[in-house]
Parts: C-alpha cells; structure tokens; sequence
C-alpha cells in the first residue's frame, strides 16, 4: 500500500508540474481514438477518412474545450451516416435532438462521460461508466451516460445494417425511414442498459454521499451488484439476449477499474477517524473529520564529489595512515 501512495504522490507532483502540456496531449489522444474509431467502424464517406483529416481534427481538439470534441466527433458521425443513407441521417438527428434537449439541459458540462461512453462500449467494458459517473459527477451524470448508451446503440444499429440500408432497391423513403426509427426504439437491449445505467449512477452518487467508512468502496460494489442484477432481470423480462458471462466479467471489470480510479482520486484513512462536537448560539454541531491518506514522497539527494576533494580525500587518509605509524 505504501508503495502505491508513493507511486500515487509522485503521479500527483508529474502532473501538476507539467499539466499545461498533460492535459492537451490527453485531449489530442482521447480525439484520435473517438475520430478513428469512427472511421473504422462506419467509414462511408471516403473523403473524411483521411488520417490527415483526422490528425489534424485531433490536434485542433487539444487546444480547445472537450465540447468542441463532441461536436467534431458528432459532426464525423453524421456526415459517414449521410453517406449511407437519408433515412439513418434523419433518425441520428432525431438522436442529437434528445442529446440537445436533455443533455444540454440536465447536465451541459458532463462532456467526458458523453464521450467515453460510446468508446467503452467498443472496449466492452461499458460498465465502468455508471460507476464513474456516481463516484466524481452529479445525480446529472446519469443523462451523460444515458446519452452515450443512446449515441452507442443507434451507431450498432446502422452499422449492423447498412447492407440493407444502403440497398437501392428497398422500399420507399418513408417506409424506410419507418423501419429505422422503429428498429431504434424498440431496441430493448439499449433501453435495459439506459434504465440500469440511470439507476446505477444515482444509487453509487447516494451511498458515497453517506457518512459510513469505506463508503465510496461499498458505492462501486453495491453498484456493480445492482447494475449485473437489473441487466439480468431485464434479459429474462424482456428476452434482450444479453451475454451473461459478458455482463458479469465487464462488471467485475469496470469495478476494479473504478476503485483504481478513487485510489489515485480520494483516499481516505478510516484508521484515524474523528468525531468533534461543538456548539453555538443556535445550533450543536457533529462533525466527522476523516483525514486523507498521503504519504510524502521521497526525495533524491545525488551527492557530487568533484576531482580536488577526491584528491584531499586521499591526502587525508594517507597522512592519517602515517601519524597512525
């Protein structure tokens, strides 16, 4: 545990030394996955599937705030969709309406979790994202994530039919655009995660908000054991075919991936916990004071010996080797 603190310490002093530098490469490469793996997955418009375009997409990203990376990346996503058809086109702009009227209104500043969202479903470790989002956001986060699973299904959606969305012998524009929107709605595998998902961030963000030891650890696991319960009741209620097995190790996954992530975020120590009582003219006041767990790194301390004190050195122990005589 030690080690890690330390190790954690000087993560800490690396990046608030260099952050002006850290935190635009982080944008610049979190852009690069999202716009190639947009690329990769959808690809039908030639002309925007440049790795130049993208190079220089991305480093545009890491000057600027993570909105405008949103807005690029969604900007790439619909321009590979009007390629392949009118009909998805309209149904991903369906989907931006309600990323703009819910997103924009419950949580405008949650760009991460938008982004990521989508991007840990390709990982397969999507489940992380809830738990995340109850640890470090806001009952809000819930409409981020919400969002991403929304952005992530109606990109599976076109991408798993696009040989018969892009068939030019298919029925008309209408028809077409009917098929689509219902095939998007009532897809019940997405509204199963979207619902487990909203719960989960609002259950993890209640219990680590609570004044129990160890109460961001029990927030992950009581998260987990509800998202693998809600995802399996769904399977069975509404026959949504999910991969149990799949289910399960993601969510063992995201667990531990999430409880890394508060250890280097906020680390408490239980051990040395403090209750104070004080009062005033009004009110009487209980507070637990719980410290964090910090441990100082060491510093290195690099002693020069130059070629004169080396030479005084020998001198002395010669002539101490001679009085000694």
């Amino acid at each position: 545990m030690t080690n890690l603190l330390v190790m954690r310490e000087y993560i800490k002093s690396f990046y608030s030394k260099y952050e002006e530098f850290i935190v635009p490469a982080l944008k610049f490469a979190l852009a690069l996955i999202l716009l190639i793996s947009i690329n990769s997955r959808l690809g039908y418009m030639e002309s925007i599937n440049n790795p130049a375009l993208v190079l220089v997409a991305a480093l545009l990203c890491s000057f600027l705030p993570l909105g405008m990376t949103a807005f690029l990346c969604g900007a790439f996503l619909l321009l590979h969709v009007v390629a392949l058809s009118l009909e998805c086109t309209a149904v991903l702009l369906l989907a931006y309406l309600f990323i703009l009227v819910f997103y924009f209104r419950f949580s405008p500043k949650s760009h991460l979790i938008l982004l990521l969202t989508p991007l840990f479903f390709l990982w397969k470790i999507p489940y992380v994202m809830p738990l995340a989002a109850g640890m470090f956001g806001t009952p809000a986060a819930a409409v981020a994530v919400v969002c991403g699973v929304v952005i992530y299904y109606v990109l599976a959606y076109v991408t798993g039919n696009a040989a018969a969305l892009g068939a030019a012998e298919a029925d008309s524009m209408l028809q077409r655009f009917r098929d689509v929107t219902a095939g998007v709605a009532q897809n019940r595998e997405m509204m199963i995660v979207a619902v487990a998902f909203a719960i989960t961030v609002l259950l993890v963000y209640g219990i680590r908000r609570m004044s129990i030891n160890y109460s961001r650890a029990v927030a992950v696991l009581v998260g987990t054991l509800a998202d693998i319960v809600m995802l399996l009741v769904g399977d069975l209620m509404y026959d949504a075919n999910f991969d149990i097995g799949a289910v399960i190790l993601g969510s063992v996954a995201g667990a531990a991936l999430a409880l890394l992530m508060q250890f280097f975020h906020f680390n408490l120590d239980y051990a040395r916990t403090e209750k104070v009582q004080f009062e005033d003219d009004e009110y009487y006041y209980y507070v637990k004071a719980v410290p964090k767990m910090a441990v100082a790194a060491p510093e290195k301390r690099v002693k020069r010996i130059t070629t004169q004190r080396a030479h005084q050195s020998v001198r002395r122990s010669h002539t101490r080797g001679r009085s000694g005589k």
